[in-house]
């Protein structure tokens, strides 16, 4: 399993992380298999949010780990997010102190070895957010801090007034919705791909040590599903098939490594409940793809080099 280094504190985590958003149906043990599959593989690292079923995924997460002796919470590296309300966003101090009470009590645990603040909040009073945190850390509820689909200048005002380094900043990427290299790709051009629609954030975050964690690696734009096999993506799943054949491994290994290969250091958050699955998104630690089969990778999503 590749290892990637967080933050200052220098937390050493996997480049695969079990994202648990669909475990929301699951029973406690497949809950348990799942986990267990997970570790097997080097996947030591869970991504939860308080919103994943309404809370179900944490409850059920807990309770299978209550459950079994031979799990153990030093052993893992479980993060969560808040902030995201019915009809609103809220990272008021009261929010995010009761978030985090209430998902640590859904997932039997004392501590998070994560925070995310889920989603950009327009009312958000970043001295509020200084103070949640600044409480949470004292009483060794929350050991680092993050954003999720943060751009780099509300990243940066948040790190004006918080006093613990942001270390982590989810945001959707894959092949197709890759506009965190295309804008840089594409500056000074006229071309779609030229909109920086996140203030550089990818640039951002490498200058500022934050290891971006990419969700929906899968993912078409717009939310049309999985470019993997989609007849939307004819150039690009050729290119990837034939990828797929030379390094023998799937498709799905394929489209991992090529997130992996930036030298960005990126995390992948699978989306996945089957074994199989995990497995062959794990496979993609041990294929570096080449400069130049990368960028036809990048190509033949319909991306220009100018």
């Amino acid at each position: 399993m590749k290892q990637i280094t967080i933050g200052k504190n220098k937390l050493t985590a996997p480049a695969i992380v079990a994202g648990c958003m669909r475990l929301a149906d699951v029973d406690k043990q497949q809950m348990n298999h799942f986990i267990h599959t997970a570790l097997e593989l080097g996947v030591n690292f869970f991504d939860h949010a308080d919103i994943y079923g309404g809370g179900k995924s944490e409850e059920i997460f807990g309770e299978a780990m209550k459950g079994d002796t031979t799990l153990h919470r030093e052993d893992m590296i479980i993060q969560s997010k808040c902030g995201i309300r019915e009809g609103c966003y809220d990272l008021s101090k009261k929010h995010i102190l009761d978030a985090v009470d209430n998902i640590l009590q859904r997932l039997k645990t004392e501590y998070l070895d994560v925070l995310l603040l889920h989603r950009p909040d327009a009312l958000v009073e970043p001295e509020e957010v200084a103070d949640a945190f600044h409480v949470l850390e004292k009483n060794g509820k929350v050991r680092n801090f993050g954003v999720s689909n943060h751009k780099s200048m509300q990243i940066e005002l948040l790190q004006k007034y918080v006093e613990q380094p942001l270390v982590i900043n989810q945001m959707q990427f894959s092949i197709p919705v890759s506009n965190m290299v295309a804008n840089g790709m594409e500056v000074n051009m006229e071309t779609p791909g030229a909109a920086d629609r996140d203030g550089s954030v990818l640039d951002y975050c490498r200058l500022h040590d934050i290891i971006i964690q990419a969700w929906s690696p899968f993912q078409m734009p717009g939310w049309r599903g999985c470019f993997l096999g989609s007849e939307e993506y004819p150039d690009l799943n050729c290119r990837i098939q034939e990828l797929a054949d030379k390094y023998q491994v799937s498709g799905t290994t394929i489209a991992t490594a090529w997130i992996l290969r930036h030298p960005a250091g990126m995390q992948v958050i699978t989306g996945t409940t089957s074994e199989g699955r995990l497995k062959e998104i794990v496979q993609a630690c041990s294929i570096e793809l080449s400069r130049e089969e990368w960028y036809q990778l990048y190509l033949a999503a319909g991306h220009p080099l100018p």
